[in-house]
């Protein structure tokens, strides 16, 4: 039971801490992440970050708190779950209150102003290298490069949801031509690996 509290609040402390990064609609918690979650603690591996997000972005709600919730039950199941959103949310809240109270005496400020201004640029540095990141783990095949070359323009003309449902339509239909074609497909922890029947093996990154 102790060691079960212990994790709860390794949860809770652990995003609560990268809470007031979710600036950005909370893309630029994916470097936070990546340190804190994968290369830190060590709860999942940096693949599986990429499919929270994921599936963070095609449910309702902040993609914050979706991928603390998810990353929480994968830890510690419901318990953990309510405790990373709640460690998520809680400084946002915090910070908003405060900006609320003070925001009649400081958002004439040009100083402020100033700050904001550069908080955003900030922002996008931070989901450009979260970019980054995910490309080196999304992007496995030519298929997924193709998948992400038309899917980026696409995004301009239609909502996010229906884009993630193509992208999955596209994944299954194109596993499905492999193997049609006779290609073992087998998932492995980093890139899948397909084998033809008549040739040697090869990694599906370096052939299909």
């Amino acid at each position: 039971m102790k060691e079960e509290w212990i994790k709860l609040f390794q949860l809770f402390w652990t995003f609560f801490k990268i809470g007031p990064a979710t600036f950005g609609g909370g893309f630029a918690m994916i470097p936070l992440i990546e340190r804190e979650v994968v290369e830190k603690k060590k709860w999942i591996e940096s693949e599986d970050v990429t499919d929270l997000f994921a599936l963070a972005q095609s449910v309702p709600g902040a993609v914050a708190i979706n991928s603390a919730s998810f990353i929480g039950h994968k830890v510690g199941g419901v318990k953990g779950a309510i405790a990373a959103m709640i460690g998520v949310s809680l400084p946002t809240f915090l910070i908003v209150l405060t900006l609320g109270i003070s925001y009649l005496f400081i958002h004439d400020n040009p100083k402020i102003e100033a700050a904001f201004v550069s908080i955003r640029a900030t922002i996008l540095a931070i989901i450009v290298y979260a970019a980054i990141k995910t490309i080196k783990t999304s992007i496995v095949d030519k298929t997924t490069f193709f998948i992400m070359l038309i899917g980026v323009p696409a995004l301009f003309f239609i909502h996010p949801v229906l884009a993630i449902f193509f992208g999955a339509v596209s994944g299954s239909i194109s596993v499905f031509i492999k193997r049609k074609l006779g290609y073992k497909i087998t998932p492995g922890k980093n890139k899948e690996k397909v084998t033809s029947y008549t040739s040697n093996d090869y990694f599906i990154g370096d052939g299909i």
